[in-house]
C-alpha cells in the first residue's frame, strides 16, 4: 500500500494533460480519445454485465497462477467481490472502451480473462473484431463462458490452460493489432510475455499492460519494456501502460492523467 501511494504521488508530480503534449500522434489520441466523452448507449450494455456479476454471491475456488492477491487471503472467493474489487473499474472500463473504439483493432489478444469483464468491453467496443482471450483458472473461465453466451458476445474465442503452453503457439501463428496484458503481475512473466509477443506485431500494433505500478517488480518490468529498441512511444496512465511500435515516431515516453 505504501509503495503504490508513493508511486502515485510521483506519477502526479510528473504527469501532464493534453496541454503539455507536443507529439501530434499522442496529442490527437489524448484529445480525441482519452478526454473525449463516451457514447453511453453502447457502454450501458457493459454496465449491465458488470451489475450481473456484482450481484452474483456464489463462491468459487480460484486457481491463482500469478503474483497472488493483495485483497483476498483465501482462494475461496465470492464472484461479486472479484468483480467489484479485482475486475476492471468503471473508470478504466470507460477508458478501455474509448481506446478500442478509437483504434478499432481487428485482431485482439487478451492475456488474463478472469470473469470476462475486460473481454466484454473489447467485444462490445469492437464487435467486428476477432478476440482471443486466455485464462489459467478453470473456475473463472466457466463464469466468463456463461457471460459471453448470455450476452451473445460471439466474437470471443476463449482458451483455458497454461499460458506458457498456449502463448508461444498463438504468437507464432497470428499477428495482433491489440494485446491486453492482464494475466500475471510479476516481472519475469510480464517480460517473458512481452518478448514472445514481439513476434506477432506490425507497425500499428498496440500493447496495453495492466498494473504497471503494482509493485517494484512491475515498475522494473515497465522500465525494461520502455527501453526496448522496438518500442517507440509509451504512455503511462499509472494504472495502465500503453506501448506503440510506430517506426515513423521518435522515441518518447509520456505520463498522462487519464
Amino acid at each position: 500500500m505504501i509503495f503504490r501511494s508513493t508511486s502515485y504521488l510521483k506519477f502526479l508530480f510528473k504527469s501532464k494533460n493534453q496541454h503539455g503534449i507536443h507529439s501530434p500522434f499522442v496529442f490527437q489520441l489524448t484529445t480525441k480519445c482519452i478526454y473525449k466523452n463516451l457514447n453511453n448507449n453502447i457502454f450501458n450494455s457493459f454496465l449491465h454485465i458488470r451489475k450481473n456479476l456484482i450481484s452474483n454471491t456464489s463462491i468459487i475456488t480460484v486457481s491463482d497462477f500469478g503474483a497472488g492477491s493483495k485483497l483476498f487471503s483465501s482462494n475461496k472467493r465470492q464472484i461479486s467481490k472479484i468483480a467489484k474489487h479485482v475486475g476492471i473499474s468503471k473508470k478504466r472500463s470507460r477508458l478501455l472502451f474509448k481506446v478500442i473504439q478509437y483504434f478499432n483493432p481487428k485482431s485482439i489478444l487478451e492475456i488474463g480473462t478472469s470473469l470476462g469483464l475486460g473481454t466484454s468491453i473489447l467485444s462490445l467496443a469492437a464487435p467486428d473484431s476477432k478476440i482471443t482471450s486466455i485464462e489459467g483458472c478453470p473456475q473463472t473461465t466457466e463464469i466468463a463462458k456463461d457471460i459471453f453466451h448470455k450476452y451473445n458476445l460471439s466474437n470471443i474465442k476463449l482458451h483455458s490452460g497454461n499460458f506458457e503452453t498456449i502463448l508461444p503457439k498463438l504468437f507464432q501463428e497470428n499477428i495482433y493489432d491489440f494485446i491486453y496484458f492482464d494475466g500475471n503481475h510479476t516481472k519475469k512473466a510480464t517480460l517473458d510475455y512481452f518478448n514472445l509477443a514481439l513476434a506477432s506485431i506490425h507497425n500499428e500494433s498496440i500493447f496495453l499492460f495492466d498494473d504497471i505500478h503494482w509493485s517494484k517488480e512491475m515498475e522494473e518490468a515497465w522500465k525494461e519494456i520502455k527501453n526496448n529498441p522496438k518500442v517507440t512511444v509509451t504512455i503511462d496512465t499509472f494504472q495502465w501502460g500503453f506501448v506503440f511500435f510506430r517506426k515513423e515516431q521518435q522515441k518518447e515516453h509520456f505520463i498522462i492523467r487519464a
